[in-house]
């Protein structure tokens, strides 16, 4: 704390108050406080990595891997398909049905042209809701990647309601 007199009035004989000025000098206590900021901002993502370890080996089973998920393509006439049999949206509604009454948490990716209009697959995608899956999830290519490589599944969509 920074002590000091200030010159409260010229009716003093001597000119000087004997008052003391308080004023707290900050500065300090901001430089602290950065280089703390930088410190641990440094130091945060080296404590997420971790230390490389040899993990031990063990005789208990594998965890059960989760199912692969159904592709639903639509071509460029906007046809869809089920595992190279192909549909008409009217036609593709039982097969749908049959499929979820076996397993409704089974993800369902939808696979459509770049040329097919969007309202097309968002009508096959209706169509997969309807039916009674609750996960349906549409496929994109990513930027980098080359014509025939694998596609990058969409976040999941929940429901019927997602896919209207």
């Amino acid at each position: 704390m920074a002590m000091g007199s200030i010159r409260a009035s010229d009716d003093d004989e001597d000119g000087l108050d004997t008052a003391p000025m308080s004023e707290i000098n900050v500065t300090p206590m901001v430089d602290v406080m950065l280089v703390l900021l930088i410190i641990f901002m440094v130091a945060a993502p080296l404590m997420t990595t971790g230390v490389p370890v040899q993990l031990p080996k063990t005789a208990a089973a594998k965890v059960a891997q989760a199912k692969k998920p159904l592709e639903v393509t639509v071509d460029k006439e906007g046809k869809p398909s089920i595992a190279k049999e192909i549909f008409t949206v009217e036609s593709i509604m039982p097969r749908l049905r049959a499929m979820a009454t076996e397993d409704k948490e089974q993800v369902i990716l939808v696979r459509g042209d770049k040329d097919v209009p969007y309202g097309k697959i968002m009508e096959v995608m209706g169509l997969v809701g309807q039916a009674g899956f609750t996960k349906v999830s549409l496929i994109a290519q990513s930027p980098g990647a080359a014509p025939g490589a694998p596609a990058a599944a969409a976040p999941a969509a929940s429901g019927s309601g997602a896919a209207r």
